[in-house]
């Protein structure tokens, strides 16, 4: 299939899957005169990166995880050690928020204690 049903197939775009060629994320798809051609496993390649990008993974953490894949299915212990250390940076940012939610909280009410003991009139 040509690169826009490719993209069409994974939910990406044209720009993207050119990207990802000139990035290495993609293996080169192969030529037909002036068109690439892209295969089933491609497309769900494809569809791997744009779910991994929507559970917050970025491009380079990607390349880290394919480096070495290029023509070779993707190790399953690869895979699963990458989303246990997203998981984590996702926890950690969870309790960091967690942390300054609180920290607003009492900052604001410092503010409302401090306000009803002003001495100055209100208006």
């Amino acid at each position: 299939m040509y690169i826009g049903q490719a993209a069409q197939r994974s939910g990406t775009t044209v720009k993207s899957i050119r990207h990802y060629e000139a990035i290495g994320l993609l293996p080169p798809a192969r030529r037909q005169g002036n068109y690439r051609v892209y295969d089933q496993q491609s497309v769900d390649l494809l569809s791997i990166i744009k779910c991994a990008q929507q559970l917050g993974f970025k491009l380079k953490e990607l390349q880290a995880i394919f480096a070495g894949q290029t023509g070779q299915p993707l190790a399953w212990s690869d895979a699963q050690q990458a989303i246990t250390d997203k998981k984590r940076e996702v926890h950690d940012q969870i309790a960091a928020l967690t942390q300054r939610h609180a920290q607003l909280v009492e900052f604001e009410d410092s503010l409302q204690n401090a306000w009803k003991h002003c001495p100055l009139e209100r208006t």
